[in-house]
Order: C-alpha cells, then sequence, then structure tokens
C-alpha cells in the first residue's frame, strides 16, 4: 500500500491533469459499479459494463474539469472569505453549496442524459424529474462535509476530501441518472 500510495503522489506531481483524469473516471466508476451492485441488486451478471464505462467517461471528460474547477474555487472561496473560524467555514459552504453544487448538478444531468441517448426533450424532462431530488439529497451530504473541509482541512488538502466521500456520492448520482 505504501508503494501505491508513492507511485499515485509521483503520478500527481508529474502529471497533474492525467492523475485527475483516472482519479475522477475510477471515482465515477466505483460508484457505478456499487449502486448496481449494492443499490439496484443486479448481480455480476446482470451488471450493465456499458453504462459503468459510460459514468467512467463521464469522470474523465466532465468530472475532471471539476478537480481543477473545485481547487480553483476553494482558492477563490480562500480569497474570498479568509480566514479558518467555524463562521468563515460556514460562509464558505454555504457560496459553495449556494453557487457551485446547484449548477455542477444540473451540468451533470444534462450529460449523463445526453450520454445516454436521450433526446433534448427527453433529457429536460429527466433533468426537471431528477433535479430537486438531487439537490436536496446533495444538501443532506455536502454541507456537513465541506464545513469540515473549509475548517480543519489545508487548502492543499480540501480536494482529497471531497474525493474519499465522493465514493458514495458517485454512488447516488449514477442511480439517480440511470434511473429511467
Amino acid at each position: 500500500m505504501p508503494a501505491l500510495w508513492r507511485g499515485c503522489g509521483r503520478l500527481l506531481a508529474r502529471r497533474p491533469w492525467a492523475a485527475q483524469a483516472l482519479t475522477a473516471g475510477a471515482l465515477m466508476g466505483a460508484g457505478d459499479m456499487i449502486a448496481q451492485q449494492l443499490v439496484e441488486r443486479r448481480g455480476l451478471r446482470r451488471h450493465r459494463g456499458r453504462r459503468t464505462l459510460k459514468m467512467m467517461a463521464i469522470g474523465f471528460c466532465f468530472v475532471l474539469p471539476q478537480g481543477p474547477v473545485v481547487g480553483g474555487w476553494y482558492k477563490i472561496l480562500d480569497r474570498l472569505i479568509p480566514g479558518s473560524t467555524k463562521v468563515v467555514a460556514v460562509k464558505k459552504m454555504l457560496l459553495d453549496q449556494g453557487a457551485f453544487a446547484p449548477c455542477f448538478l444540473g451540468c451533470f444531468l444534462a450529460v449523463t442524459g445526453a450520454m445516454n441517448g436521450l433526446s433534448a426533450q427527453e433529457n429536460w424532462s429527466k433533468i426537471q424529474q431528477d433535479y430537486t431530488d438531487a439537490l436536496l439529497t446533495n444538501y443532506c451530504i455536502w454541507p456537513p462535509v465541506q464545513i469540515g473541509n473549509f475548517y480543519f482541512v489545508p487548502l492543499q488538502h480540501r480536494l482529497a476530501v471531497v474525493q474519499c466521500v465522493a465514493i458514495v456520492w458517485n454512488c447516488y448520482l449514477s442511480w439517480k441518472a440511470n434511473r429511467m
């Protein structure tokens, strides 16, 4: 395990975009596998491999920018709301969850619908059906994570915290986005 950790650190240092792409794709794929096996109880024989590959592709191509975007977003939040008190952490969380989360979820649902071959009208209907529930679920998970992240975690490690929680979140997003 220590060798794997060092290898990941070297890849991140040498090729940050590649490391972030692999991480985002792997997290989305793992979330989809968990959704299919534990939530939907498909079993290995009924596992939809193409769906997992699509979710990985979304991770590579759509969520990948989330790494740099979220990292940049955290830097902006630190400039806009400097400090490390509890009140500062709450302010950062409110801005994060009020501005970033709603936009990200809408875009994610639209991209997933397009990848699943939905027409523009079908995609819009699915977004209208799923968006509010996904956003409310987001608000049950992410605010406490982000308050802790903004209060206890140094800026350079915040994205790692988000990626750890993302495995559960990606499972939910995969299940939600792929329900037809």
